[in-house]
């Protein structure tokens, strides 16, 4: 080894010992008499002193060539520091340096290599290699190592077999969009990556494996955001001969185990929401219930008044945000102006305030008598102080907007710390949805879904009134897994596909081997996939994902570190048997 002790290993106990050290020069303090050097490596920073009149002078002459970067290494001796530094772990001591060697100089960076850095995310992206140097970066990814082993631990001991499926596979029309991969020995034939192994965890419930687990990366060709990349990791698993109860209860206790292992919280068993109460209580399928803020249907109430908005609306309805009455109009018009958004698409705001003597007072006081607002706060458990936010029109609509604005004054009174968490399972989704775009059905989970099996019998009539036998594990109002129980019988599987608006040609091109694999004694069996990296980011309070993902693509799909994607040469192409449309050769 070049070193004998890492930079964040030192303490008084080392003093008077004689130490060789390795790593990069933080920053260099020059004041004239004496020159200070702090040297970091993955571990931590120490000090290296050298002072004229005790250090050479060739010596210090050298150190101050140093710039920011260098990778040096250093003979030296262990002191006791004069001037201790209590927010490092090594400030107690320092380095009186008697031999320096230059490994490498360095160019000055283009950015600070320190925890509070001047770089943009575009110029820290294209220099990663440099940013992956900075302590908070380096935490995020050390978090993620903890959280994978504490998976691998926990599958582990519940008899899991970790196998790894294929990379390249068939293209499927269901989903977003794959990414594919020309075959130069198939000339005009495309592999895909995988958007999820599902087809092949199934085929391995169907080989007999019991319970398989993988930590796997999985592509999907969609339009970007914080908490999306093109390629991301899943914890896979399947598990054979289980009903949702046990598939609920063996991952429930797997995020128990993440939480205590990697976080030091112990969370209660988790509470479970049908997907029908979500949307009539939050408007969301994945409802952060950190706090209360409960929708409240006012229909009965407001309807009949001579409100036009009201009597109009299919759905008026409301949340109470205790302790807001005290906003000004200015604030008022804020939120009239938020709900109103493009991508929110609510027309208006109704409010009341609960005045401090119980009196309400609200925007459209003309069409409602004090008696009718009392009733308005009754229905809402308003006390003194309390904001009434009402919002009427179309139903899904309108809840989608409602859960914004709740989402908002979740965060303007403080509400989302993201030092608690909240998990909770949501559970009986329908199977389908109408596509009006497409006018056909859509599975909403897969095509692989089992219906409840008391819902089978609505499969000609009223299909879309059947529940699947799914389920989504929720923290925070961030959707971390999700997974169902599957369908194991060909002609099940059949009357799914035909229902999706799959021919029967279709379906056997498609999924031929994974119904044929059906006849050949398939368990019962079901399972569930998490998004690691939206578990990471959240267990490490970021928005993006992309801060837990060593070497991540920006917005637009690319990797602006290796210029990737690129053109590729046209022998290439010619080998592919692929002409571009448009595009010369390279």
């Amino acid at each position: 080894m070049l070193r004998s002790h890492t930079c964040g290993e030192l303490r008084l106990d080392n003093v008077g010992e004689e130490v060789i050290l390795t790593g990069w020069v933080q920053r260099l303090r020059d004041k004239g008499g004496m020159l200070w050097v702090d040297m970091r490596d993955r571990y931590g920073i120490t000090q290296l002193t050298y002072e004229e009149g005790v250090t050479p002078q060739n010596l210090i002459d050298q150190a101050r060539t140093l710039g920011r970067e260098y990778v040096i290494r250093v003979v030296g001796k262990v002191v006791e520091r004069y001037s201790k530094n209590d927010k490092i772990p090594t400030g107690d001591i320092e380095i009186f340096v008697h031999k320096l060697e230059v490994l490498n100089p360095a160019k000055l960076p283009p950015f600070l290599i320190e925890d509070e850095t001047d770089g943009g995310d575009d110029l820290r992206m294209k220099y990663r290699y440099l940013d992956l140097r900075r302590t908070p970066v380096r935490r995020n990814l050390e978090l993620r190592h903890r959280m994978m082993r504490a998976t691998r631990d926990y599958l582990d001991n519940h008899y899991f077999t970790e196998v790894e499926t294929p990379v390249l596979i068939k293209s499927t029309p269901e989903g977003a969009r794959d990414f594919v991969v020309p075959s130069r020995m198939n000339p005009g034939e495309f592999y895909a990556l995988p958007q999820s192994p599902q087809t092949f965890k199934q085929l391995l419930m169907v080989s007999g494996f019991d319970r398989y687990y993988q930590i796997v990366k999985c592509f999907r060709d969609e339009d970007l955001r914080a908490d999306r990349q093109p390629e991301f990791t899943q914890i896979d698993c399947e598990m054979s001969f289980v009903t949702q109860e046990d598939i609920l209860n063996t991952f429930e206790g797997f995020i128990v185990h993440l939480f205590d292992k990697v976080k030091g919280v112990h969370l209660d068993k988790l509470p479970r929401m049908t997907y029908a109460d979500a949307m009539k209580y939050y408007g969301s399928d994945k409802p952060d219930t950190r706090f209360d803020m409960r929708f409240v249907e006012l229909n009965p109430l407001v309807k009949n008044k001579g409100f036009k908005v009201f009597d109009d609306a299919a759905l008026v309805v409301g949340i109470n945000a205790k302790g807001a009455a005290s906003y000004t109009r200015k604030q008022l018009d804020e939120l009239t102006d938020f709900v109103k958004r493009p991508q929110i698409g609510a027309t208006g705001l109704v409010y009341a305030r609960v005045n401090e003597d119980g009196s309400i007072k609200s925007s459209v006081d003309k069409f409602y008598s004090p008696e009718d607002l009392q009733e308005w706060g009754k229905a809402f458990n308003a006390e003194p102080g309390d904001l009434l936010l009402i919002l009427a029109g179309n139903k899904d609509k309108t809840r989608k907007a409602l859960n914004e604005l709740r989402l908002e004054m979740g965060e303007r009174l403080g509400l989302r710390d993201k030092n608690v968490f909240s998990p909770l399972w949501v559970v009986d989704f329908p199977l389908l949805e109408w596509d009006e775009n497409s006018n056909r059905w859509h599975a909403m989970h897969h095509p692989f879904t089992s219906p409840k099996p008391e819902d089978i019998e609505l499969i000609d009539d009223r299909p879309g009134d059947i529940r699947a036998n799914a389920y989504d594990m929720v923290i925070n109002g961030v959707e971390v897994g999700g997974g169902s129980i599957r369908i194991h019988d060909r002609r099940l599987q059949e009357q799914m596909f035909t229902l999706l608006g799959f021919s029967h040609a279709e379906a056997e091109a498609q999924f031929g081997f994974l119904m044929n694999a059906f006849e050949y004694g398939a368990p019962p069996h079901g399972g569930i996939a998490f998004g690691f990296d939206r578990l990471c980011s959240l267990f490490g309070g970021s928005e993006s994902i992309r801060d837990y993902i060593a070497f991540p693509k920006n917005n637009s799909g690319r990797d602006v570190m290796i210029d990737a994607p690129s053109p590729i040469a046209g022998t290439q192409l010619d080998e592919l048997h692929i002409r571009m449309k448009n595009v010369p050769h390279q």
